[in-house]
């Protein structure tokens, strides 16, 4: 689409532009009121909470038994457990930004605004217990509704498995590490400004193209 089709759409949904924001489950400070969770602090070159096949413990990029498939393989978003699900987000935190729907071709456009509780360099929600809240639009993500939010990032993993695609190799639970999400340029750490630093009048200024890529 191109900068001028931009500016028209957006002159033209202004007074109705609908923005969604979800919470990247694994955002938040606490365990077990989440849609999904990853840790915060392991040592490199682990993930916690379970493995590869969805047993327990860290995650490791090489499988012990190389005949058996990975979780996100053999089984459904809906036949995965508590653990299985919660593992599947990288942060990358993209669903926290701001996104613009022309409603008349339902098409959507992403912006690099996050939603207000977003810290921007760390993709953590600044008081996710309080979220919804101060975000009443957030939206906790589960398998039930997956399908029906396709504003969700291409990258994401909950998309990819709904969509019977594959994670792809810098996705933790491939790479054994959080910091590949940030070095495949998956991240939106040090790519956002927050919505409250804004005039969204000024939305469709801040208009890109980076949260629809898929790096390889």
């Amino acid at each position: 689409m191109a900068l001028c089709d931009r500016q028209a759409l957006c002159r033209m949904h202004r007074p109705q532009i609908r923005h969604f924001n979800s919470y990247a489950p694994a955002l938040g400070q606490e365990l077990g009121q989440v849609g999904t969770y990853l840790c915060q602090g392991e040592t490199k070159g682990q993930v916690a909470g379970l493995d590869r096949h969805g047993a327990s413990g860290a995650c490791h990029a090489t499988m012990s038994k190389p005949d058996l498939e990975p979780f996100w393989k053999r089984k459904t978003l809906q036949e995965m457990n508590r653990k299985e699900w919660e593992s599947l987000c990288d942060g990358c935190a993209k669903c926290c930004l701001v996104k613009l729907e022309d409603e008349d071709t339902l098409e959507i456009e992403f912006t690099n605004v996050a939603c207000k509780l977003l810290d921007c360099t760390s993709c953590k929600c600044m008081d996710y217990k309080n979220r919804q809240k101060h975000v009443p639009d957030c939206v906790k993500l589960s398998a039930d509704v997956i399908d029906e939010l396709h504003w969700m990032p291409p990258s994401c993993a909950y998309r990819l498995i709904s969509e019977g695609k594959d994670l792809p190799d810098w996705h933790p639970l491939v790479s054994g590490e959080m910091e590949s999400v940030v070095r495949a340029g998956m991240s939106v750490s040090g790519r956002a400004v927050p919505e409250d630093d804004i005039n969204m009048d000024d939305i469709c200024d801040y208009i890109v193209e980076w949260p629809k890529y898929i790096a390889d």
